[in-house]
């Protein structure tokens, strides 16, 4: 019996899962929490790729397995140097490396090898369409499947596969640690509804600090998915302003506003049409039109009194589902009445006489 499974959770496997099993979990998780994917989360990107860099080496997998995540990490339960041989009671996991922090660049460094390094245009890259064309440009990745940037795998600032970890499959040891990550910089995009219901492409300029301080210009291009809602994240590497002692560039991470909308308002995936109406209309009826977010024109009558909660829903004519951009979201018509604030003698007398 396994002393701890958080490993194996993370990559959604059981602990007595195959090679196989591994790297088919390994696959959807990294790929999920990648940081240049809209679902992305850089911190359990890193915690998914330690776990799969420590149950794929057996050694490791059974240090793990017998004495937890830290042991695993230090090379063993009694073994803190690097180079020890042999282990407590002839313990085969333990001497292979010693203690080593595992950083993001080498999550990196796994993803990149796992899925075969460097893709040209349409080639290994994990992300598919959106590594390739002149058009497509997601999460920093620019035409022909690399990041901005270049490095081996498409990756930023020329990441090697350079890790003490020992991992199988073509990793090498080395002596030195991997330089800190670059900073990352929030940038706050506003767009429109319509854009983001179209899914159009925003290309635009910033000032970044290039090599000795001097200001540069640099084009940004954002090709926006349908559906996409406030609070996505693009992420671009080694696009920001450049640090002369690393020699390498800061990340700049641009978030999704939506700008306000003259007539609409958005609930999910829901578009919400406040129409206004006189006091009349609403007791007596009324034919109007309202533009959809797609152009077009929409009837909506009623002949009935309308009641201050009253509302009606068109499915299917919302915003596209991001996941599912052929499926939309519902238009809902909310009626604000203009109840007048006084009334005249004659109007209290006929209403008196009729109600």
């Amino acid at each position: 019996m396994v002393r701890e499974t958080k490993l194996y959770d993370l990559l959604g496997v059981q602990p007595s899962a195959n090679e196989t099993e591994l790297k088919k979990g390994y696959r959807k998780a990294a790929l999920k929490y990648h940081p240049d994917k809209p679902s992305g989360d850089a911190e359990k990107f890193k915690e998914i790729s330690e776990a799969f860099e420590i149950l794929s080496d057996p050694q490791k997998r059974e240090v793990y397995d017998t004495y937890g995540l830290e042991a695993s990490r230090n090379g063993g339960p009694a073994f803190g140097g690097a180079g020890a041989a042999g282990g407590a009671g002839g313990h085969p996991g333990a001497g292979f490396g010693g203690a080593h922090a595992f950083s993001n660049e080498d999550a990196f460094n796994i993803f990149s090898q796992f899925f075969g390094g460097g893709g040209g245009a349409g080639g290994a890259s994990p992300f598919g369409a959106s590594f390739g064309g002149a058009e497509d440009s997601f999460g920093g990745f620019s035409s022909g499947g690399g990041f901005p940037g270049g490095g081996h795998g498409g990756f930023p600032g020329g990441t090697s596969f350079r890790s003490s970890s020992g991992m199988p499959g073509g990793f090498q040891s080395g002596a030195s640690s991997p330089p800190p990550e670059e900073k990352t910089v929030l940038v706050n995009l506003p767009v429109n509804l319509e854009d983001l219901f179209q899914g159009k492409k925003k290309s635009f300029k910033i000032t970044r600090k290039g090599p000795g301080g001097t200001s540069e210009k640099q084009q940004v291009d954002i090709q926006l998915k349908p559906g996409w809602k406030a609070g996505t994240k693009i992420t671009y590497k080694n696009e920001g302003d450049y640090n002369p002692q690393t020699g390498r560039r800061q990340t700049m991470q641009f978030i999704i506003q939506e700008k306000p909308h003259e007539r609409y308002s958005r609930d999910g995936n829901d578009l919400i049409y406040s129409l206004p109406l006189t006091f009349k209309e609403s007791l007596l009826g009324f034919n109007k039109t309202i533009q959809t977010i797609d152009g077009r024109t929409l009837p909506i009558s009623r002949v009935q009194p309308i009641q201050p909660a009253d509302e009606s829903k068109y499915p299917g004519q919302g915003m596209p589902i991001a996941k599912t951009p052929s499926q939309r979201g519902d238009l809902i018509v909310k009626y604000k009445i203009d109840y007048p604030v006084s009334l005249t003698a004659a109007q209290r007398s006929a209403i008196l006489e009729n109600f």
